[in-house]
């Protein structure tokens, strides 16, 4: 089912492309204010109830809708099927090797010297 709404959301998506590449620019932004080019549309009426328009916003509100509609069909995480791969499986199989014991050393401990006093230096006289 989650497929499903995957397939209509991007088959919606090309469909609102169209609807968008298809509308008459409107102008009155703000290239033509700096430009002088929409002067003349300025104080004129836009015709605000076309088709086209409420095409793309009902196009834009269901995809919307179905975006958050998928959440419901997102399988969590803990349930058997969820992921459907090889690799997952194997890991899952496969033991952990022991953790490794250091090492013994092999070198003998470094002999100590024997301290030995200092001379004591004669008393002179």
């Amino acid at each position: 089912m989650y497929t499903a709404f995957v397939i209509a959301i991007m088959i919606l998506s090309v469909f609102l492309i169209l609807a968008v590449l298809i509308q008459n620019p409107k102008g009155g932004g703000l290239t033509s204010q700096f430009t002088g080019a929409g002067s003349t549309q300025l104080f004129g009426v836009k015709q605000t109830g076309d088709l086209l328009e409420q095409i793309t916003w009902g196009i834009a509100g269901t995809i919307g809708a179905l975006v958050l509609a998928t959440i419901f069909f997102i399988e969590q995480p803990g349930s058997a099927d969820a992921i459907n791969s090889i690799n997952v499986e194997k890991a899952q199989t496969k033991s952990l090797p022991a953790p490794m014991t250091p090492a013994p050393t092999t070198t003998p401990a470094p002999q100590q010297q024997p301290v030995v006093p200092a001379p004591v230096p004669a008393p002179q006289r």
